[in-house]
C-alpha cells in the first residue's frame, strides 16, 4: 500500500519572478505560488466607499484574478500550512490580509512572514519567525485607498464637465501637477537682472613661481563685486590693468568631504535619473528585477538587492560587518574608518526597512555582468558602488584662499586640490543643475609676494529663474515637502505624464495647457487638495495609523465634511461658469456646419459641432506679426504633439526648419543682429530678449504685443 502523500507548506508571494527565486531556496516540502499583486480592490465601476455607512469600503475580487485564486485555494486546501509572504510594506500587508480572508485564515494567527532581501538565509529565517498580520499597516493602506478613491471619484466628474472627459484628480498627483505649474509660473514671472563679473590671471613675480592662477574681483573702492553694469565693469578692468598687486592675506587649510548614505527609493530615483538618464518608472522597473531575482551563471537565481521601497538609510549589523571586512581587502586599510559611519535619516522617514543595498558585497557588478542586461548592470553597479562608498574614508582636500590687493582693488583666488581620494575612488554623487567644484592647482604663494595680473576681462550675466523640474528633482521636492511616500513617487509622475497634465522635453517637466486648466480649477475649488502642507499632514496621519495611535476612519471622518462642502460649492459654481463652445468662422469641409473651438489635450482645436455624426477636426492655424529669421516667411503658432507645448515655426516647413519655443518679434538685436523674443513679467511688463545665448541683450518692448494667438 503506497504511503500517503506528505502535505507541503504553501508560500504565497506577489510576483512569479519572486516565486521562482524563493522556490529555489526551499526544499521539496514547500510550494510557492504568486498572487500576481492585489487580488481584491474597490470596484472600478463605482466609488466603493459609503459615506452614509461610516465610509465602509466595499472590496471585490479583481476581474481576471479568478483562475489565480482558484489555483491558490486548491493548493491551500492541500497544504499543511499557508504562509503569506507578500512585500514588507503597507500594500503587501493589505494583500496578505485579503488573501487571509479569502482562504479563511485567522489574521491573528502566525501566518505572515516577511523578508527584506530575497536570499536563502533571509527566506529561511522568515519561515522560522512567522507573525500575525499587522493591522496597523493594513489600516494605513485602507485609509490611503479610501482617501484617494473619494478624491478621485468625486472630483473627476467635475473635471469632465468643466474641461473634457477622461481626466482625473488625485490626492497626490494633483499636488505634483501643481508644483510643476507653480514652477513654470515662477519662471514666466521672473525678471532677470544684469550683473558683471571681472576675472583675471595672476602670477607671482618671484623666481620659480611662474604658475598662473585665476583671480576674481571682490571689491573696487566701495563697490562690491559683481558689478551692476557694463560701464562700471569696463572702468574696473581699466583700473586693474594700471595697478600693482601683492598677496596680502593667505589662508590654507583642509576640507573633508563625506560620502553619501546608501540609497533610499527617492535618492535612487534621483541618481538614476542624473547618471543613467532613467525615468522614475524605468528605475523602479529595473530595480524590481534586481530585487526579485536574476539567474546568475554561477549561482542560479538570486535576489541581488534588498527591498526597494524604503525611506531609511539604516543598514543591518551583518551587512555593515561584511562591508567593513571587504573594504581593506579590496581597497587598502587606509580607506576604512576606525568606526562605522552612522547616517541619520529624514525626520519624517518611516524607517521600516533597510536602505537599498546589495545582498552580498562579494557579488561585485563585474563578476555578474554577463548575467545582467545593460540596464540591470548599470543600476546594480550604481547601488553597489554607493553602498561600498558609504562606509569609506572621507575625501581630503587641500584648500587655499589668497587675497591680492593693488590700490583700492581686491582680487581673490579660491581653490581646492584633492590629496586623498577616500570614497571618491569608488563613487561620487551626482548634482542637479550645477557643476562640481573643479580640482585646482594650489599656487606656491606667500604673503607679500608681488603678483602680476594679466588677461583682465569683464563678462556680462543675468540672474536666472529657477530651473524646471526633472523627474529626479520633482521626486526630491516631493520628499522634502512630505508629499507621498517611496512607493508613490514613480506612479504619481507616470500619472501626470500619461494624463497629459505635464510633458517632458530633454528631461525637463513642463505643464501643458490642459495641466494649467485642471490646476486652476483645483486651486479655485479644492485648495486643500492641492495644498502641500495639507497633503503632507495627511501623510503624517497615515504614519500614525500604522503606529496604532489613530483609528483609520477618524482621518476620513475629519477629511470628508469640508471636502463634501467644497464639492457642493464646486458643483453649483461649475453649472454657472460652464463655457459653451465658441463658434468659429471656418465652415466644416465635410458637412458645411460652422466649426467650433474645442479644448483638448494639446490646447484649442476646431471641431465639427455635429459630432459624432461628423468627426471632422483640424488644428487652428495662427500667424504672428514677425518674419521667419531664416527665410522671411510667416511664422505659425503650433503645438508639439510630443511635449504638448506651444512653439513657433516657419510656414514653409520642411523647406525651412526654423522653430522656437519663445515668441519671436519683428526686431533685430542692435548688438549682435540676432532675432529677439518677447518676454512678459509678473506685473505685465514686457521686454525683448536677444535669442543669442552669447549676447542676451535686453530692451524694453516699444508697444504691447498681441498675445491672443
Amino acid at each position: 500500500m503506497p504511503m500517503a502523500t506528505r502535505k507541503k507548506k504553501l508560500i504565497i508571494v506577489e510576483s512569479p519572478a519572486k516565486a521562482r527565486t524563493v522556490g529555489r531556496f526551499l526544499g521539496s516540502g514547500y510550494k510557492v505560488e504568486a498572487s500576481q499583486g492585489h487580488v481584491c480592490d474597490l470596484p472600478k465601476s463605482q466609488i466603493g466607499v459609503d459615506p452614509e455607512n461610516d465610509f465602509e469600503p466595499k472590496y471585490i475580487t479583481i476581474r481576471g484574478r479568478g483562475d489565480i485564486l482558484a489555483r491558490i485555494r486548491k493548493e491551500a486546501k492541500n497544504a499543511s500550512q499557508v504562509l503569506l509572504a507578500t512585500d514588507p510594506d503597507r500594500e503587501g500587508e493589505a494583500i496578505s490580509w485579503h488573501l487571509a480572508g479569502i482562504l479563511g485564515i485567522d489574521k491573528d494567527s502566525p501566518c505572515r512572514i516577511e523578508f527584506h532581501e530575497i536570499t536563502k538565509s533571509a527566506v529561511q529565517h522568515a519561515i522560522k519567525t512567522p507573525r500575525s498580520i499587522d493591522m496597523g499597516r493594513v489600516d494605513a493602506q485602507q485609509a490611503r485607498r479610501v482617501l484617494d478613491r473619494l478624491v478621485g471619484y468625486k472630483i473627476s466628474p467635475l473635471l469632465w464637465a468643466k474641461i473634457k472627459k477622461g481626466l482625473s484628480a488625485g490626492r497626490v498627483q494633483s499636488v505634483a501637477a501643481r508644483m510643476v505649474v507653480s514652477r513654470e509660473q515662477e519662471i514666466e514671472s521672473f525678471i532677470p537682472e544684469e550683473y558683471w563679473d571681472v576675472t583675471a590671471k595672476g602670477c607671482a613675480v618671484a623666481p620659480g613661481k611662474k604658475e598662473a592662477f585665476p583671480l576674481r574681483l571682490i571689491s573696487i573702492g566701495n563697490k562690491r563685486a559683481p558689478l551692476a553694469d557694463g560701464t562700471t565693469a569696463d572702468q574696473a578692468v581699466a583700473q586693474i590693468r594700471q595697478e600693482s598687486f601683492r598677496a596680502v592675506e593667505i589662508k590654507r587649510g583642509q576640507k573633508r568631504k563625506m560620502p553619501a548614505p546608501p540609497f533610499t527609493t527617492s535618492s535612487l530615483q534621483q541618481e538614476a535619473g542624473r547618471k543613467l538618464n532613467f525615468s522614475t518608472a524605468k528605475t523602479m522597473q529595473v530595480v524590481q528585477q534586481l530585487y526579485e531575482g536574476v539567474d546568475l551563471e554561477s549561482e542560479g537565481t538570486q535576489g541581488l538587492v534588498t527591498y526597494i521601497r524604503t525611506d531609511s538609510v539604516r543598514v543591518s549589523e551583518e551587512a555593515l560587518a561584511a562591508l567593513r571586512d571587504m573594504i581593506p581587502r579590496r581597497y587598502g586599510p587606509e580607506y576604512l574608518p576606525e568606526e562605522a559611519i552612522q547616517y541619520k535619516g529624514r525626520s519624517n522617514a518611516q524607517d521600516a526597512h533597510e536602505a537599498i543595498r546589495p545582498t552580498s558585497v562579494e557579488r561585485t557588478p563585474e563578476s555578474i555582468k554577463e548575467s545582467l542586461t545593460k540596464e540591470q548592470f548599470n543600476l546594480y553597479r550604481l547601488i553597489y558602488n554607493r553602498f561600498v562608498a558609504s562606509q569609506m574614508m572621507p575625501a581630503l582636500y587641500e584648500t587655499m584662499s589668497a587675497e591680492v590687493q593693488g590700490g583700492d582693488v581686491s582680487l581673490r583666488f579660491s581653490g581646492e586640490h584633492k590629496v586623498f581620494a577616500g570614497f571618491t575612488a569608488v563613487y561620487e554623487e551626482g548634482v542637479d543643475d550645477a557643476e562640481a567644484a573643479p580640482d585646482s592647482r594650489i599656487p606656491n604663494l606667500k604673503e607679500g609676494d608681488e603678483v602680476q595680473v594679466t588677461d583682465v576681462t569683464a563678462e556680462q550675466h543675468f540672474t536666472q529663474p529657477p530651473t524646471r523640474y526633472t523627474e529626479a528633482s520633482l521626486v526630491k521636492a516631493m520628499e522634502e515637502k512630505g508629499i507621498g511616500r517611496p512607493s508613490t513617487y514613480a506612479p504619481t509622475i507616470t500619472t501626470i505624464l500619461t494624463r497629459g497634465y505635464v510633458s517632458k522635453e530633454k528631461k525637463r517637466l513642463y505643464p501643458t495647457e490642459l495641466g494649467r486648466m485642471v490646476n486652476s480649477l483645483m486651486e479655485q475649488y479644492f485648495p486643500n487638495i492641492v495644498n502641500t502642507d495639507f497633503t503632507a499632514a495627511l501623510e503624517t496621519q497615515l504614519d500614525d495609523v500604522e503606529a496604532g495611535s489613530i483609528y483609520w476612519k477618524d482621518i476620513i471622518r475629519e477629511f470628508y465634511p469640508p471636502f463634501a462642502h467644497d464639492l457642493e460649492v464646486a458643483e453649483g459654481e461649475i453649472d454657472r461658469i460652464e463655457v459653451k463652445d465658441e463658434e468659429s468662422d471656418v465652415p466644416c469641409d465635410k458637412c458645411g456646419a460652422m466649426m467650433v473651438y474645442k479644448m483638448g489635450r494639446f490646447g484649442k482645436f476646431l471641431a465639427c459641432p455635429n459630432f459624432p455624426e461628423c468627426r471632422n477636426a483640424k488644428p487652428i492655424v495662427t500667424y504672428i506679426d514677425a518674419p521667419c529669421p531664416k527665410c522671411g516667411s510667416r511664422l505659425m503658432v503650433k503645438v508639439s504633439n510630443r511635449v504638448h507645448r506651444k512653439f513657433y515655426g516657419c510656414e514653409r516647413y520642411p523647406d525651412c526648419d526654423f522653430v522656437c519655443w519663445e515668441r519671436p518679434v519683428d526686431h533685430r538685436c542692435d548688438k549682435c543682429g540676432s532675432y529677439m523674443v518677447l518676454k512678459i513679467g509678473s506685473k505685465g511688463e514686457r521686454w525683448y530678449l536677444c535669442a543669442n545665448e552669447n549676447c542676451r541683450n535686453r530692451i524694453e518692448a516699444p508697444h504691447q504685443e498681441d498675445e491672443n494667438e
